[in-house]
C-alpha cells in the first residue's frame, strides 16, 4: 500500500513535468546574412529531443500541391550540436533526410543553409528585396514530432527594411507561433517592404472578419488602396455564394501578393491566407485582370481548406498526395472563380462566354475527357500539378485538367439544377458547406452525392449524375443547357478546313512546335492530338514538316495559311523528315471541332423572357 501511495505521489509530480517537456515548442530562427545571394541561415532548436537516434528531413510535397517537389536539393551545410555546442554525429541517409546520432543532452540544435530563388506558391525565394517563404520549401522537421507547438523567429528585418505578412500568430519581437507542423506548413510568409490595405466584413454571426491585402510591388499606396476595394467587392460576392465567411483564425485572412516580371506566376491557397504571384510590372493598369487568381484562391478558403477531401487528410509531406476529388476541389473552384467576377461586374458577358466555351471544349474536344472520368483525371494530379520531369509525356492525349473538367461539370450541374429543380449550384455549395466544411468533416465522393440527393430530394438524380459524369465519361448536353439562358453553342469556325494543331491540345498555342535551329521546316515537339487530321496522317513528335503541297513552310503561320486556303475534305500532301529519312503523308482536312458560346441576340436569334430571366438569375450579383 505504501509503495502504491509513493508511486501515486511520484506520478502526480512527474507526469505533468513530462507532459510539459513534450509540449515545449520547437524553435526556428531564420536570418539572411547573405540574402542578396539567395541564401538564408536557419537554426532549429529541438528541446526534449528523442533520447535515441532520430531523423530530421525536408519535405517532398507542399500544401496545395499534389505532385512531389524535391525541396531537399536546396539545403546544405547541415550540422547538429548539443545545446552547449558539442557536435553530434549527423549522417545523410536520403537526399532529404538526415540521421542524428547519439547525444547526451535533451536539446539538439540543427543548423543549415537554405537556397531559394524561385518566386511562386511552392518554392522559396530570397533576394535583396524580400524573403518569400513557402514553409515546406524552407523548414526541416523531425518525423514523430509533428504535433509539437512551433515558434519561429525572423531575423535581419531592420537590416533589409522588411515587414512580416503571415497567418501565423504573432508573439512579439518578430516571433510567431503555430500549434503544430501541419499549421506551420500551411502558413506562407512574406518578408518585404510590402504595402498593405485592409477591410472588415461583418459575418452572419455578427463578428467582423478582417481581410488584409499585402502587395509587394512597385505601385504607390493609392493604387493598392483602390485595388483593395475591388478585392472587397469580389470577397462579398463569394460570401453571398455560401451565405457567410469562414471563421478565420485570429479573425483575419491575408492575401500575400507578389508582383514582378521575373516571378513565375502562381496562386496557392491556405487556411487563412493565400499566396499569389503575378509576373507583370505592377498592379496599376492590370487590376481587373489580376482578380482572376484572387477570386479562385479566395474561394478555396471554403472549398479545399474547410470543405476538405478525406484523401488529403492529413497532408503527407513525404510523398505525393493523390486525390480522386480534385474535379470538385479545384474544378468547382475554377468555375466559381470566373463566375464571381462576372457577377461582380469585372467581366463582360462576351468575355465570360469565352470562359464557358473553354470549359465546354475541355470536355467535348479533348481525348482525355472522352476516355477518362473526372476521378481519374484528378488522380493524375500527382504527375500534372507542376510536377517536374525531364522526359516527354503523352498528356495531350491522356489528360484533361481537373480544373477545366471539373469546371465544365460544375457548369452543367448549375444549369441542370436551375432548369429542373428551381435550385442553383450556390444552394449545393451551401449544402456541402454546412454538412462538411463548417463542421470540418472531411468528405468522400459518396458524401457529395448524398448532399446532392438531400438538396434535390431526388436520390435517383444524384446517383445518375455521379454515375454518368463523375465516375463515368458521359457528357452533359451543353447545347440544350446553355439554350436555357439564351446562349448558343456552335462551331467557332464552321465550314473552315482544319488539320489540327501541330502539337498539343490546341490550348497551348505555339508551345508544341518550334522552328528547327539551322534548318528549314517546323519541328513537332510534343504529341499530336488523337483524332485530328494531322494525327491520322501519322505525324507526331520528332517529325519535321518541310513542305505542304509543294510549298516550303518555316513557321506555323505559313502552315496555317496553306490549310486555310483549302476546303473541308481536301487532301494535302506533307513532306517531312525524321530519323528514318524523308517521307510524304496525306492529310485529309476536316472541320474544326472547337466550339464557341454566343448570345442568341448576337447570333440573330430571338430570346424569350424566360431565357432572359434565367440568364439574369444565373449571372447577376447575389449581394443583397
Amino acid at each position: 500500500m505504501k509503495k502504491i501511495n509513493y508511486l501515486t505521489i511520484l506520478l502526480f509530480f512527474v507526469l505533468p513535468a513530462l507532459a510539459q517537456e513534450t509540449t515545449k515548442a520547437i524553435y526556428y530562427k531564420i536570418s539572411f546574412p547573405n540574402g542578396a545571394h539567395h541564401e538564408a541561415e536557419i537554426e532549429m532548436t529541438i528541446p526534449n529531443a528523442p533520447s535515441k537516434d532520430f531523423t530530421i528531413r525536408m519535405s517532398r510535397s507542399s500544401a496545395g500541391r499534389y505532385a512531389t517537389h524535391e525541396f531537399g536539393k536546396n539545403v546544405y551545410n547541415v550540422s547538429a550540436t548539443e545545446v552547449d555546442g558539442t557536435s553530434v554525429e549527423l549522417k545523410q541517409i536520403e537526399g532529404d533526410e538526415y540521421l542524428i546520432g547519439s547525444h547526451n543532452g535533451n536539446t539538439i540544435k540543427v543548423k543549415y543553409t537554405l537556397f531559394g530563388n524561385w518566386t511562386d506558391g511552392t518554392y522559396t525565394s530570397i533576394d535583396a528585396s524580400h524573403a518569400h517563404l513557402n514553409m515546406p520549401a524552407t523548414i526541416m522537421w523531425a518525423p514523430g514530432q509533428e504535433k509539437r507547438p512551433i515558434k519561429i523567429e525572423f531575423d535581419d528585418l531592420e537590416k533589409h527594411g522588411w515587414k512580416i505578412a503571415t497567418q501565423l500568430k504573432a508573439e512579439g519581437a518578430n516571433v510567431y507561433s503555430a500549434p503544430d507542423l501541419q499549421y506551420l506548413m500551411d502558413s506562407p510568409t512574406e518578408l518585404s517592404d510590402f504595402k498593405q490595405t485592409n477591410f472588415d466584413v461583418l459575418n452572419t454571426d455578427g463578428k467582423k472578419e478582417k481581410i488584409n491585402l499585402t502587395v509587394h510591388s512597385d505601385d504607390p499606396q493609392p493604387i493598392i488602396d483602390n485595388f483593395g476595394k475591388l478585392v472587397q467587392k469580389m470577397v462579398l460576392e463569394e460570401k453571398a455564394v455560401f451565405g457567410e465567411l469562414p471563421t478565420y483564425d485570429f479573425g483575419e485572412y491575408t492575401f500575400l501578393d507578389d508582383v514582378y516580371p521575373t516571378t513565375s506566376g502562381d496562386g496557392m491557397e491556405h487556411r487563412n491566407s493565400t499566396c499569389i504571384v503575378q509576373p507583370i510590372d505592377k498592379v496599376a493598369g492590370y487590376e481587373e485582370r489580376l482578380l482572376s487568381t484572387f477570386s479562385h484562391e479566395y474561394f478555396h478558403s471554403w472549398n479545399v481548406k474547410r470543405i476538405r477531401p478525406k484523401s488529403l487528410e492529413p497532408f503527407n509531406f513525404e510523398h505525393a498526395n493523390m486525390s480522386s476529388e480534385l474535379w470538385f476541389a479545384e474544378g468547382f473552384t475554377q468555375y466559381y472563380g470566373e463566375l464571381v467576377l462576372e457577377r461582380s461586374g469585372f467581366r463582360s458577358t462576351d468575355d465570360y462566354l469565352q470562359t464557358i466555351a473553354g470549359l465546354v471544349n475541355s470536355v467535348l474536344n479533348t481525348p482525355g475527357a472522352l476516355k477518362y472520368p473526372p476521378t481519374q483525371m484528378s488522380r493524375y494530379s500527382v504527375f500534372a500539378d507542376a510536377g517536374v520531369s525531364i522526359d516527354p509525356n503523352n498528356d495531350n492525349n491522356i489528360f484533361t485538367s481537373y480544373y477545366t473538367y471539373g469546371g465544365a461539370t460544375a457548369l452543367a450541374l448549375d444549369l441542370r439544377l436551375r432548369a429542373d429543380f428551381n435550385l442553383t449550384l450556390d444552394d449545393y455549395m451551401r449544402q456541402v458547406w454546412l454538412s462538411r466544411g463548417k463542421v470540418m468533416k472531411p468528405y468522400t465522393i459518396p458524401d457529395l452525392q448524398n448532399d446532392l440527393a438531400k438538396l434535390t430530394k431526388n436520390p435517383k438524380f444524384a446517383a445518375d449524375f455521379f454515375s454518368k459524369y463523375i465516375y463515368g465519361v458521359e457528357k452533359n448536353n451543353y447545347e440544350a443547357l446553355l439554350a436555357k439562358a439564351g446562349l448558343l453553342l456552335r462551331k467557332a469556325q464552321a465550314g473552315k478546313a482544319w488539320a489540327g494543331p501541330l502539337s498539343g491540345n490546341g490550348r497551348r498555342g505555339r508551345a508544341g512546335q518550334a522552328k528547327v535551329s539551322g534548318n528549314e521546316g517546323i519541328a513537332i515537339v510534343t504529341s499530336t492530338l488523337v483524332g485530328t487530321p494531322i494525327y491520322n496522317a501519322g505525324l507526331d513528335a520528332g517529325d519535321i514538316i518541310l513542305n505542304v503541297d509543294g510549298k516550303a513552310v518555316n513557321d506555323e503561320q505559313t502552315f496555317n495559311g496553306i490549310i486555310a486556303s483549302k476546303n473541308i475534305g481536301d487532301k494535302v500532301t506533307v513532306n517531312y523528315k525524321n530519323r528514318t529519312g524523308n517521307h510524304d503523308a496525306t492529310i485529309t482536312l476536316a472541320e474544326n471541332p472547337y466550339l464557341e458560346v454566343v448570345t442568341f441576340e448576337s447570333a440573330g436569334k430571338e430570346i424569350s423572357k424566360d431565357q432572359q430571366a434565367f440568364r439574369s438569375a444565373w449571372l447577376s450579383s447575389k449581394i443583397k
